[in-house]
């Protein structure tokens, strides 16, 4: 727990904060729900401020979709694992045999309820600072309003000016109780014998990040 916080660049008060941000609902009553909650709004208004200063002429509907790319699932997902989360969360044993500690929904959420944690226990200050820590690597400018569409329908006209048919997306699991659910999507082209996997809280959430991998493939293609 020590070396996370030099991770964070942040030394809880409170450490008590801190573990149950790490802790999932199948570990134990007392769980990270209520501070994913909370640091899912303070993560929003943090990269919302720093894109309202990088993009100071950016129309709102780009500055959305650039918000909307930088905080998805799969992004938070990636810089929880460069903080190395995995070890330190607090699994139930189903989730812990499942693979859960690697999960993105699980990770990303983690990560979400531990910028919460730095809220409630620094004020907004340290948490706007996590905030910019873990996305100074990210480079901000214009060229990132073409990025940001909709990753189905990025992968539709790529696939169309190449006169080729459109993806095939087919739900491959559902995990999780009915009231909080994962959808795990596979996105198919048939033309290409490829497919790829996405995750997210609704199908159509893990349909864009189903489009998104086969994106990244297409383009990693040789």
């Amino acid at each position: 727990m020590r070396a996370l916080q030099q991770r964070l660049h942040y030394r809880f008060t409170d450490e008590a904060l801190l573990e149950r941000a790490l802790t999932h609902r199948s570990y134990a009553a007392d769980h990270n729900e209520r501070l994913e909650f909370l640091g899912d709004s303070v993560l929003g208004l943090g990269v919302a401020h720093m894109l309202y200063q990088a993009l100071g002429s950016g129309a709102e509907g780009d500055l959305s979709r650039l918000r909307a790319q930088l905080v998805r699932q799969d992004s938070l997902h990636r810089l929880a694992l460069e903080l190395d989360l995995p070890p330190l969360l607090r699994l139930g044993e189903g989730e812990m045999r499942s693979g859960g500690q690697r999960r993105p929904s699980i990770l990303a959420d983690a990560l979400e309820a531990i910028i919460g944690a730095v809220y409630l226990d620094g004020g907004h200050a340290p948490a706007d600072a996590l905030v910019r820590r873990l996305f100074e690597q990210v480079e901000i400018s214009p060229a990132m309003s073409a990025a940001a569409k909709d990753a189905k329908t990025a992968l539709q006209e790529w696939l169309q000016g190449r006169k080729m048919r459109l993806p095939q997306y087919e739900v491959a699991r559902v995990l999780g109780a009915a009231h909080r659910q994962t959808f795990e999507v596979v996105c198919q082209v048939a033309e290409l014998g490829l497919d790829a996997l996405g995750e997210g809280a609704s199908r159509r959430a893990a349909e864009q990040a189903a489009a998104t991998s086969m994106l990244e493939k297409l383009q990693n293609r040789p």
